[in-house]
């Protein structure tokens, strides 16, 4: 995937025994890149999948629409409980190889999900998709971050998110066309083959770590016994863990509700509703890459603008959504503002890891990784679904959605908060002796 050169040998004298980092040329790290985004496509779509097999899978086994819904949110609560632990180990250990054993679970996880037997048994393979989730988002993203300059990190974070809502869209729409042809157990094999090979080719992969020090060297892995207590102890990423979550309890609202309301507001079918749906999911994907460029671009500027770009977007999040949900009547003025406002929301999907990851120390990205999907996955996207069809029951939907864009204003304020702290907390790349990209 591209040609490297060497750093003279003086410098890992200079940075004290081990060999020297090789800096890597962009033609590498944009192929690593393609082969992250591909394996974390494909670990989306065998996640959302399962959505389209539910009417099967209701004929043939007589389960109930809880047990439904469990399929989905186990594998929610799974990434969430693996997700720091096993991002910790990816630091200790290799995270290309991380990567490499993360994907093959979640393809051979898929495999087994297309073999159950019995309800159980598919719950328990669809808790092993989870789990390899949960180690390959920290993994990817810390990889990736070693490979591209700091001031590209939201872009490359942004874009590297952007799998999910596109894996999400193929999901659903492949699940909805290959389900009626081919049966609900070949559609949830379907994409696990391509999964382990992608997850396989990572075995080739380099791992560029920064050494933690002033020197320039290939990085040990992490064994500092305070290391994780450093994810916490740094104020920006505390603030940027919460403002990030509150993002994503609005986000997976979208996600969750949006088909419901479109059947019941519009009275669309279950057809067209999922395909409008999926417009609006494609937008969520297309702000995750622009905002996060934007808030790259603005960070150049002035460091701290990283996050008081989405924090300002949140607000504007804020007043589109519920313009959209409150006061506009249905029709085209009201799915304009509901899409605008889908775009908006994503704005901090980028900048909240690569903020993390530029204030804790380059050793224990992955974990620090770990911790923010830890946080998104227990405070945002579990909270949302639930949230809203508790509020629905109470009020009506339209109501309900009207009402969790407020979760954006607190978005907004934790973030500016980290804002506040985040030129004080930064650690530059130059501190940390880390793999630059060579520019040519």
């Amino acid at each position: 995937m591209g040609k490297s050169s060497p750093l003279c040998e003086q410098q890992s004298k200079l940075g004290g025994p081990g060999p020297a980092i090789r800096p890597l040329s962009r033609r590498y790290a944009r192929g690593v890149f393609v082969l992250a985004f591909a394996l974390a496509l494909t670990d989306f779509i065998d996640r959302q999948m399962i959505v389209s097999t539910f009417p099967f899978l209701k004929e043939e086994w007589g389960v109930s629409d809880t047990q439904l819904g469990a399929l989905v949110s186990v594998v929610s609560i799974t990434v969430a409980v693996g997700a720091l632990p096993i991002a910790h180990l990816a630091d200790r250990w290799s995270r290309a190889k991380s990567i490499a054993v993360m994907g093959s679970v979640w393809s051979v996880a898929a495999m087994a999900c297309a073999a159950a037997g019995n309800y159980g048994q598919l719950v328990a393979a669809r808790a092993a998709i989870g789990v390899g989730e949960a180690g390959y988002g920290p993994a990817g993203g810390a990889l990736l971050a070693g490979m591209f300059p700091q001031r590209l990190r939201a872009t490359v974070a942004g874009a590297f998110q952007a799998a999910g809502p596109l894996g999400a869209v193929f999901g659903i729409v492949l699940g909805g066309l290959m389900v009626d042809r081919l049966g609900w157990r070949i559609t949830l094999a379907f994409f696990s083959a391509p999964g382990l090979l992608l997850a396989l080719l990572f075995l080739r992969v380099r791992d560029h770590r920064a050494t933690g020090s002033a020197g320039v060297g290939a990085a040990e892995p992490s064994r500092r016994p305070g290391g994780v207590g450093e994810l916490l102890r740094a104020r920006t990423a505390v603030a940027a863990y919460l403002g990030g979550a509150m993002q994503l309890v609005v986000l997976s609202t979208l996600y969750t509700w949006l088909p419901s309301f479109l059947t019941r507001s519009y009275g669309y079918t279950d057809a067209k509703a999922g395909a409008v749906a999926a417009v609006f999911i494609v937008a969520s994907a297309l702000g995750t890459v622009v905002l996060g460029y934007l808030a790259d671009r603005a960070g150049a500027v002035r460091a701290r603008n990283k996050l008081v770009v989405p924090a300002v977007l949140a607000l504007v999040a804020l007043t589109l959504l519920t313009a959209g949900f409150a006061w506009a009547p249905t029709g085209p003025v009201q799915l304009c503002l509901i899409i605008a406002g889908t775009f908006t929301v994503t704005a901090a999907i980028g900048p909240v890891p690569a903020v993390v990851m530029d204030v804790v120390e380059p050793g224990i990205r992955a974990t620090a990784l770990g911790m923010v999907t830890l946080v998104q996955n227990l405070f945002g996207l579990a909270v949302g679904p639930v949230l809203t069809g508790w509020l629905s029951d109470a009020y009506g939907l339209p109501t309900a959605l009207a009402l969790m864009p407020l979760f954006c204003a607190g978005a907004a304020a934790a973030l500016w908060c980290a804002s506040r702290t985040y030129e004080r907390e930064l650690r530059t790349d130059a501190d940390h002796g880390a793999a630059p990209v060579h520019a040519h």
